[in-house]
């Protein structure tokens, strides 16, 4: 006679089963899907535009240098500069770059570089169509971004709220307690006699006053902070490599012998071309943020005369954070012969950075490094405050609601520097790139409308002008844009010298009718124009 087996327990669904989960989608995910997307998007982007990021590269520069002024009581181009680049320049700059070199050897860095340029031409798209399709908000300001342009240019207000939704989840909650998670933690293990709860309070009482201010508060802060935190750290690289001057080719030939698997003493942690490729691809992509859809919603806050000057100073952006903020970590760690070996993992993230910089510069860096990463941190949380707060408003927030998103970001630091945050980790990036998904759909579809934007712009350029854009009864352009945004009309003389068939007027990209000023609520109503001229 046979005994019945006894009946075996269902297993439980543990924590670390849901997160070992979530790890592997999320790797899966980045590693071979958003990062592929977001590569051939941007190589498109960069046929389309003829190369856009390397033509008009001196042109960001000029647009740089005098875009403090004209913001008539808004958001001056500069401060939105600086809020993309405040959160742009975080601790990823510092951390992600040396997880990039440890798992893919010095290769990664050139992959880095690689994306970097192909991502400006991505980052100028999603910039200048947030500004082509921004409302004016409330005293004076501007409001843009991809949950305006999916309204505004494809008409559809669902996906537009479930933008605005995800990214105030994503990017003012979730994000913000992964950055002050980090903070605590590479705080605490450089100076264990600070607790992670004392670097919550500080942020705290830095970051309320700020945020409860609102975006012009942000805006006057980031303005100074995030130039001044990127050119300290760019002084810091400078030093190390004129004192490492002589072994300078040595390095950079190691990160192109590298790159293509060219020595085998180069590898990485996770071995060969492949790691070197993904690894620099993605910490690349995810540093500069181009493609996201994060940074169009300062871009649309701007003040500009034309969208394409503000998608330039955009682009420039991913140039900085890339090109030379992560360039110079990248530096600092290979030309450290103690602190990073290839194929080491002993040392990894900001304290192998860390321990890099004390190599070269001695131990009493140690106090400045932990200084600077803290202003990474902190201008980064300043930076999801304004990209939230764009999208609080989209979704019909007042004051009051501003104010309240203020104080569950400032909730949100302080919670992430005391809680353990493996599952946090994980369902961020997956946020962060189904908002990349969404957006870079969008994006494609509304190229017409960059493309025709930045026809206009050289057209003026090459007639002498200072540009300036007209969204009503503009040849270059799709359809009509909102009313009381941009100017209504312009000369004869200032006319644009070539036009498309007028067969695609109040045509959306994808030959589908452009939605009606009526669809816009009361956006249609006539506003005092901007005097951007």
């Amino acid at each position: 006679m046979s005994t019945a087996a006894p009946a075996t327990a269902p297993r439980t669904l543990s924590l670390e089963d849901v997160e070992t989960t979530l790890n592997l989608i999320d790797d899966r995910f980045y590693a071979y899907g958003l990062s592929a997307l977001l590569v051939t998007v941007g190589l498109y982007f960069t046929v389309r535009t003829r190369g856009v990021q390397l033509r008009h590269l001196g042109t960001m520069i000029r647009s740089i240098t005098g875009s403090r002024s004209g913001a008539q009581g808004g958001i001056s181009s500069f401060q939105a500069f600086a809020v993309g680049l405040a959160a742009r320049v975080g601790i990823g700059n510092v951390a992600g770059v040396a997880l990039a070199i440890v798992f893919g050897g010095p290769g990664a860095l050139f992959w880095m570089w690689v994306v970097a340029v192909i991502g400006m031409a991505t980052a100028f798209v999603e910039s200048t169509l947030a500004q082509v399709f921004k409302e004016r908000g409330r005293d004076l300001t501007f409001h843009g971004g991809p949950a305006y342009y999916i309204k505004n240019g494809l008409g559809s207000r669902v996906w537009s709220a479930v933008f605005a939704g995800l990214c105030i989840i994503s990017v003012g909650v979730t994000v913000v307690m992964v950055q002050t998670n980090s903070l605590a933690g590479v705080i605490n293990a450089t100076v264990s006699e600070v607790a992670p709860w004392m670097v919550g309070v500080a942020l705290v009482l830095l970051t309320a006053p700020i945020v409860l201010g609102g975006l012009k508060s942000v805006a006057r802060v980031t303005e100074w902070v995030a130039p001044l935190m990127a050119l300290v750290y760019l002084l810091v690289a400078l030093v190390v490599l004129l004192l490492n001057l002589a072994d300078l080719p040595r390095i950079l030939s190691e990160v192109v012998r590298g790159a293509f698997g060219a020595d085998q003493a180069l590898y990485g942690v996770a071995g060969g071309m492949t790691a070197a490729v993904i690894n620099g691809v993605r910490r690349g992509l995810f540093s500069n943020e181009a493609g996201l859809g994060t940074v169009p919603n300062a871009a649309g806050t701007a003040t500009v005369t034309h969208p394409v000057k503000q998608g330039l100073v955009q682009s420039f952006g991913v140039f900085v954070d890339t090109i030379l903020v992560c360039t110079a970590t990248g530096l600092i760690i290979l030309l450290a012969t103690d602190a990073y070996r290839p194929g080491d993992d002993s040392l990894i993230g900001a304290v192998l950075t860390q321990q890099a910089i004390v190599e070269h510069l001695g131990g009493w860096t140690t106090w400045p490094m932990v200084a600077l990463i803290f202003v990474l941190v902190f201008s980064t949380v300043l930076g999801c405050y304004s990209y939230s707060q764009v999208n609080v408003d989209f979704l019909g927030g007042e004051r009051r609601a501003e104010q309240v998103l203020g104080i569950v970001l400032t909730a949100a630091a302080f919670a992430g520097t005391v809680l353990t945050l493996p599952v946090v980790w994980a369902l961020t990036d997956i946020a962060l790139g189904l908002l990349g998904v969404l957006n870079l759909v969008v994006i494609v579809r509304l190229t017409p409308w960059a493309l025709g934007a930045l026809k206009d712009f050289e057209a003026q350029c090459a007639a002498g002008e200072d540009p300036v854009f007209i969204g009503h009864a503009n040849p270059l352009l799709p359809g009509d844009v909102l009313e009381g945004v941009w100017q209504a009309s312009r000369s004869a003389s200032r006319a644009p010298r070539s036009a498309s068939p007028a067969g695609d007027r109040g045509k959306a990209p994808g030959g589908s009718e452009a939605p009606s000023r009526g669809d816009h609520g009361d956006d249609h109503r006539r506003l005092p124009d901007s005097g951007e001229e």
